[in-house]
């Protein structure tokens, strides 16, 4: 088990992945054709639902699909854990976000998060953004976790767990290239004048971005390596001397 770090989150909501239920969700859903039946809509792209949740209004159920242009509330103790195109999304409680439609009913161009969690794997493909109240994140293949902080003043954490992701956060702007857990804070108000800056590995394991990966037929970065880095926050595989996180004012 990869080391995490908790903020205003659970064990159990980070160890989802171990659940039985899950365990047996995902053999069904690769059992019946995986993304690839759901790509072609023969069937649900719902990997497994827990609890309540409301797409556009009503009530989700486990039998539906969820399209581009959704909006998606999910309700206290509740996961949900779906799949859209060639890519998949993990749901914590208390969340709300929307899909927006892209070139094709199944390519999400931007995802919308209001409040909650997201955590999401991307397959490659045109430019696509996460978008929180404080920061973008303009992103193409990819791990990624997001969570907004409502008692926070909308302050939210965004972790570029592999990949190269676009950030901005009111005209704060950087390149994220990671290949081990890079974080950001996307601050409500600036801190030293900055709106993005640095932030630890919280709320998400490995683990369940290995199991995000696999439902789409992907490997983490980690994975196509065969090594893990020190996960700080900085995004490195190796940790070597002088390596500054590129939020920092000194890098």
């Amino acid at each position: 088990m990869s080391d995490h770090v908790l903020m205003n989150r659970t064990e159990t909501e980070i160890l989802w992945f171990q659940r039985r239920s899950f365990v047996q969700a995902a053999a069904a859903w690769t059992a019946l054709g995986g993304y690839e039946a759901a790509h072609a809509q023969s069937r649900s792209n719902i990997v497994e639902l827990l609890g309540d949740a409301l797409v556009n209004g009503a009530r989700l159920l486990p039998q539906q699909v969820i399209q581009t242009g959704d909006e998606i509330v999910t309700g206290p103790l509740s996961n949900l854990i779906f799949v859209l195109g060639n890519s998949s999304f993990h749901v914590r409680q208390n969340s709300r976000f929307k899909v927006e439609r892209g070139n094709t009913l199944n390519a999400v161009s931007l995802l919308r998060l209001l409040t909650g969690a997201v955590a999401s794997v991307w397959g490659r493909g045109i430019s696509r953004q996460i978008v929180t109240p404080t920061l973008t994140a303009g992103i193409r293949g990819t791990g990624v976790y997001t969570e907004v902080f409502a008692g926070q003043n909308n302050r939210s954490y965004f972790c570029n767990c592999y990949g190269t992701v676009a950030m901005d956060a009111r005209g704060d702007n950087l390149v994220s290239q990671s290949s081990y857990h890079q974080a950001f804070w996307g601050e409500a108000s600036p801190k030293e004048g900055r709106y993005l800056t640095p932030a630890k590995a919280i709320n998400h394991t490995d683990e369940e971005l290995e199991y995000l990966a696999r439902l789409v037929d992907q490997k983490t970065a980690w994975q196509t390596m065969g090594k893990k880095g020190i996960k700080d926050g900085k995004g490195y595989m190796e940790d070597k001397p002088g390596q500054m996180h590129p939020a920092n004012p000194g890098a």
